[in-house]
């Protein structure tokens, strides 16, 4: 018989992999290509949505090559992306508005600011989990709207469409300007401030808050679903779920269960609580997202904690400073010295995601002494992971009422033994790594083999979910509330640095 995969494409801030997976979840081929960041302003981070797309023609036929396999030996697509970030394009040319905007992208501070200041605000959190803030997609449609001549009539025509990046590649793989289907699913729209959480439908009032036209919107559609069929790239293959990249890591690492938590460690790190059938509101700071839904199911909800900036100050350590020449080198520059020497680098390069949410917030290096040496700023890289970790657990444990008892971790930082431990130490729980690394990829996959019976249920998914790594906490806990009150009072030092129009 001959042998059948399901195929993930992930569709990230940095790069899009496509992979091949097997019946269990093991990990057959893979293929990658990045693509440029664009900075064309301080605080304006930008992709060519073009670009993005003509790399997934490249990748998903090499991925299936790769593994000696034919289209017609992938039995489904699951698609996971990069959140929030922000495309609109012409629907009778396939021609992207502009270059999409990314998740890190601030420029619609100013109007961020004038929306959060209003009282409808608060109804705003109360039906979408999430707070009026430049990292959610409502905001950027505006933008658009508002600074690119005749757009907003074309919206209201419908001749102009929005979508995140999974609509963007679903309605090209189906067939583009000619017969795409328009559509996003529960997790992506649940990041856009403009569906109600509890009908998960499209809302008419914040439509009309926001002013977005919704003859520009996609249809919402569960996680796991066949969607449609490419006629492009893998004509005949079905398209079979699509989940923002963080609830696909959730699903990855097979968290179904209510009080089961992961953290993936990227350019940013997110971490995910599966909270169950029931939206848990956060007064902590977190956001209240959809997890994922299978078919015609009710939701699972979870609250996140999202921090901006973890492997991202990585690379700017190499990059930026060119301290180190590859990511993995901060570890051993780290282990040249017993602590931080007494400096902290908070990374608030575009504003403080979960829990402080302070958009005029920036980084800051303290505690610097002439004592310090480059070795103490690699330690100081790694542990600012660390304790914006622990800030999130603390606000998770708080809103939840349940005490996390372990971590799940997946993501490229994963690889960093040092920053394991430290992170088990200040949570003073067990950190654990499944085998398979690739878990964003693995949960889009999960779900789409579960759309066409690839995979039979949940319980055949948990089966193949094994433990390779585990950190267990060492830290004296004194020194442990010492460090974390020196941390804090570093976070404080960097709010109200932009001051509104003094940019």
């Amino acid at each position: 018989m001959t042998e059948r995969y399901v195929m993930a494409i992930d569709q990230g801030t940095t790069s899009t992999r496509c992979i091949l997976f097997d019946h269990s979840g093991r990990l057959v081929s893979v293929t990658q290509r990045e693509h440029k960041q664009h900075f064309p302003r301080p605080g304006w981070v930008e992709h060519d949505a073009m670009e993005i797309w003509r790399n997934v023609e490249r990748i998903a036929p090499e991925a299936i090559a790769q593994a000696g396999a034919t289209p017609d030996q992938v039995a489904a697509i699951g698609i996971a992306n990069q959140r929030e970030t922000t495309l609109l394009w012409d629907r009778r040319t396939g021609e992207p508005i502009g270059r999409a905007i990314v998740w890190q992208d601030t420029r619609t501070d100013a109007l961020v600011e004038e929306m959060a200041a209003e009282p409808f605000a608060e109804e705003i959190h109360r039906r979408c989990g999430i707070p009026v803030a430049t990292y959610f997609s409502a905001p950027r449609i505006r933008w658009f709207l508002d600074n690119t001549p005749d757009l907003r009539e074309r919206a209201e025509r419908g001749d102009v469409l929005f979508g995140t990046m999974e609509s963007w590649l679903i309605w090209n793989l189906t067939g583009g300007p000619d017969g795409g289907r328009h559509l996003t699913d529960v997790t992506n729209a649940s990041r856009t401030l403009l569906m109600d959480l509890a009908t998960l439908a499209w809302d008419d009032e914040l439509l009309a808050y926001f002013g977005v036209p919704r003859a520009m919107l996609p249809e919402i559609w569960p996680s796991t679903a066949v969607y449609g069929t490419a006629t492009r790239v893998v004509p005949g293959v079905r398209i079979a779920a699509a989940l923002g990249d963080q609830q696909a890591a959730l699903f990855g690492q097979t968290s179904f269960a209510p009080g089961e938590a992961k953290c993936t460690y990227g350019t940013g790190s997110f971490l995910l609580l599966n909270t169950g059938t029931e939206p848990v509101v956060s007064t902590h700071g977190l956001l209240t997202t959809v997890g994922y839904q299978i078919g015609d199911e009710p939701a699972v909800y979870a609250l996140e904690g999202s921090i901006a900036i973890t492997g991202a100050l990585v690379q700017w350590f190499r990059d930026g400073l060119g301290l180190i020449a590859t990511a993995p080198e901060i570890e051993t520059l780290a282990r040249t010295v017993d602590d931080n020497g007494g400096c902290y680098i908070v990374p608030a390069f575009s504003g403080l995601f979960a829990p402080h949410w302070r958009s005029e917030a920036r980084g800051i290096i303290v505690g610097l002494t002439s004592y310090i040496t480059k070795g103490h700023l690699a330690r100081a890289v790694l542990e600012a992971t660390g304790w914006q970790t622990r800030e999130v657990v603390d606000a998770m444990n708080a809103d939840s009422g349940i005490a996390l008892k372990s971590l799940k971790v997946d993501g490229g930082m994963t690889a960093d033994n040092l920053l394991m431990q430290f992170i088990a130490d200040v949570l003073d729980v067990p950190v654990v790594r499944p085998m398979a690394a690739e878990t964003v990829s693995l949960g889009a996959a999960y779900a789409a083999g579960l759309a066409v019976g690839y995979w039979p249920d949940l319980e055949g998914l948990r089966r193949n979910w094994h433990r390779a790594g585990q950190w267990l906490p060492a830290m004296d806990p004194g020194h442990r509330e010492t460090e974390y009150d020196n941390w804090r009072r570093a976070v404080e030092r960097t709010f109200d640095w932009i001051r509104p129009g003094k940019h």
